[in-house]
């Protein structure tokens, strides 16, 4: 019995940046996983851990050694050409086909097999192998060489622990031989430590001033930023991805707090906060009484100080002085240029090669936000204008140093100038939603110039064939659909996509051709024809993604899409909904069941035939009692379905198909189908197809699973 212990491995190196650590841990540890495995070796649990200076994998129940392999390969059969024997036999590892063993076979006649017998490999020669292929094609985004050789790090590599079973793992990487030390905090701890399992490595670590799991410094920073923020009576403005970083740019994070002058707060506070964030990766802060901004920050410091923090709080308060500077500047000077001279300089700024300028678009979307507006009881005018003015602050330099602020200056700059408090507010909501967990907006002037916007982007990519690909979504277009998708359902609106697309691709035609003519040839015109049909079925792949999150079943979605010109979302959701409901009855079930009963029929017997029975049936050849009740039914079903569903009644729509599933019942009970009279068995095929016709008002009932 071979005994199983521990697996240990630090790779030391100069800083890995914040951004690149979670993935390199996983990466680290799924490497080394699968290479073990490919040698035999199954491991227990597995726990990877990143700071700024060490990547760390910790693997328990590793075996000694992997086992020893016994297995009969199967050759060529006798007699084979020359050129399959010698490929059987390097693949077996044989020097000569005398080596090999003859099986007979009564069946299929003798054949070549090998007995290939392998030994266990110890462990330490296994991972010496697997450590040292996955060091040298590890997966750094960026990576680089130092000294005179050419081994590539993120950082250059400094040290290598490998332990197993707390013994030192011989292996040489990048010219660096592995050992039994590690070093701790950069400035606390920054000296040999020799450990002897991960026990012992988490622990001197700690001691050392190196907190291992990011998780923990993440915590170690909220309750230091919290406290702080108590004491001062303010509260810290919540920022998840912001509290990760500083735990990726520290080991021993120590929080401390600085202070700025009030005039700043003159300027917006995501202004200030942003500038803060970006360029220091400081928190801030807020009075919880007013919910504005309060005149004081958190920085995050990577030691324990030896003055309290005054030196680092004093350097920081004059950086953050000059960044705040900068961004006051920016405030200043765009509220000097106001937003109208601004969206005049968009006829500069391309959008994209083939679909022109930010001003294209925005021209654009102007025409369709008014276009949109009737449908989502918006004012047309107000619309118009904020379409108009909703990219202008691309070109402010606020935007310019801060991306991420796009929409919010223009509600600023739009406020400042005393705009209609709907336009300030389309301009910043036109972008929403900005990713699953953002809201949608909800005002009908916001609705109209999102959708315009998100329905230019989709329908401008899709006509010059830049669709998201399974590798690539680089225009962010599954996005685009899926905010059109929450916003026309959340908000519950009437939305027909078809006419809108179909529009607006002329628009969009134009503008890939310079302006210079307002039609298209035909062969244009068909091109941007598949490009809306496609686009169509995009809508239906991403409305289906949303509704399955919500549990409702795709095979539904895709029988109400089969249907066609389904291009209102909300009615699709409905008609979704209620079939859904009803194939959970017992009427919706058979119904179902008799459905696909006679279309597996009608499938079996034209393809037979080599002709189609979707043709009107003689009523003078319903003979049985049984086919002349269904004929009554399919008719009687046929009117009030459609009835219902002209009043969008679809629950009713579903209860006129329930009357159909008794006579259907009988009808396959009592008649036979395939008559020996030709003309009856024709007859009985059409109205099976009647069945199917009738159907299909509702649903396509071929795509439903069950």
């Amino acid at each position: 019995m071979h005994t199983s212990s521990e697996l240990l491995i630090e790779l030391f190196s100069e800083e890995i940046p914040a951004r690149m650590q979670a993935r390199a841990a996983e990466d680290l540890k799924r490497l080394v996983l699968e290479g073990l495995k490919a040698r035999g070796l199954t491991t227990g649990t597995a726990l990877a851990f990143a700071t700024p200076r060490r990547l760390t994998l910790a693997i328990a129940d590793v075996p000694s050694m992997s086992p020893a392999v016994s297995e009969e390969r199967k050759g060529p059969r006798v007699g084979a050409p020359d050129a399959a024997i010698q490929g059987f036999l390097k693949s077996a590892g044989l020097a000569s086909i005398d080596q090999a063993t003859v099986i007979e076979d009564g069946k299929k006649g003798s054949y070549y097999a090998a007995r290939i017998e392998r030994p266990g490999m110890p462990t330490s020669v296994i991972v010496a192998d697997t450590l040292r292929d996955v060091c040298e094609k590890f997966p750094w985004p960026k990576s680089q060489r130092w000294g005179s050789g050419s081994f590539t790090w993120v950082r250059p590599l400094q040290s290598i622990l490998c332990l197993y079973a707390g013994e030192v793992v011989h292996v040489e990487i990048g010219g660096i031989a592995s050992g039994n030390v590690t070093r701790g905090h950069r400035f606390h701890g920054n000296h040999p430590i020799t450990v002897t399992s991960f026990e012992d490595y988490g622990t001197k670590l700690n001691a050392a001033k190196v907190l291992l799991p990011a998780s923990e410094r993440v915590e170690m920073i909220r309750e230091q930023a919290e406290a702080l923020a108590r004491k001062a009576g303010l509260e810290l403005v919540e920022d998840e991805a912001l509290l990760a970083e500083n735990a990726g740019l520290t080991e021993w994070p120590t929080v401390h707090m600085g202070t700025f002058d009030e005039a700043f707060l003159a300027v917006p506070g995501e202004c200030l906060t942003t500038s803060m964030r970006a360029h220091q990766k400081c928190f801030s802060l807020r009075d919880p009484a007013t919910g504005k901004l309060a005149n004081r920050f958190l920085m995050v410091a990577n030691l324990v100080a030896a003055d309290g923090g005054h030196e680092i709080i004093k350097g920081n308060e004059k950086v953050i002085r000059a960044r705040l500077s900068d961004a006051r500047f920016f405030w200043e000077q765009d509220l000097k240029r106001k937003l109208e001279p601004m969206h005049f300089e968009l006829k500069g700024i391309t959008f994209h090669e083939k679909l022109g300028t930010q001003w294209d678009r925005m021209e654009r979307i102007t025409e369709l936000a008014r276009q949109i507006a009737g449908s989502v009881d918006a004012e047309p005018e107000l619309a118009g204008r904020a379409a108009q003015l909703c990219k202008a602050d691309l070109v402010s330099g606020m935007v310019g140093e801060f991306p991420e602020l796009q929409g919010l200056m223009g509600r600023y700059y739009a406020e400042s100038e005393h705009m209609n408090p709907k336009i300030a507010a389309a301009i910043e909501e036109h972008y929403k939603p900005r990713g699953a967990g953002d809201t949608i907006p909800t005002a009908p002037v916001s609705i109209a110039v999102a959708l315009a916007d998100k329905l230019d982007q989709l329908v401008g990519f899709w006509a010059i064939g830049e669709k998201p690909t399974g590798s690539g979504d680089p225009y962010q277009l599954r996005r685009a659909a899926l905010g059109i998708i929450r916003i026309v359902l959340e908000n519950d609106l009437r939305v027909p996509l078809v006419p809108l697309i179909e529009m607006h691709r002329k628009r969009v035609g134009v503008t890939m051709l310079g302006g210079l003519r307002s039609d298209l040839n035909a062969t244009e015109v068909e091109r941007l024809e598949l490009a809306t049909s496609d686009l169509l079925s995009f809508f239906a792949d991403r409305l289906k993604v949303h509704l399955r999150e919500k549990g409702a079943r795709h095979d539904l979605i895709d029988a109400v899409f089969s249907l066609g010109g389904q291009d209102d979302l909300a009615l699709v959701v409905r008609r979704v909904e209620a079939l859904d409901a009803f194939l959970k009855s017992d009427d919706g079930a058979n119904l179902l069941a008799g459905v696909k009963r006679a279309a597996n029929i009608l499938a079996i017997e034209e393809k037979k035939d080599k002709r189609t029975y979707a043709e009107p049936y003689d009523i003078k050849l319903l003979v049985e009692k049984e086919e002349a009740a269904l004929a009554a039914a399919i008719e009687s079903a046929r009117q009030d379905t459609v009835a219902a569903l002209n009043v969008e009644n679809f629950t009713g729509a579903m209860n006129a198909l329930a009357d159909l599933r008794a006579p259907v019942d009988a009808f396959f009970e009592k008649v036979t189908v395939n008559a020996p009279d030709a003309a009856l068995r024709a007859n009985r095929l059409k109205l099976l197809s009647e069945i199917r016709a009738a159907t299909q008002t509702v649903a396509d009932f071929s795509k439903i699973a069950g």
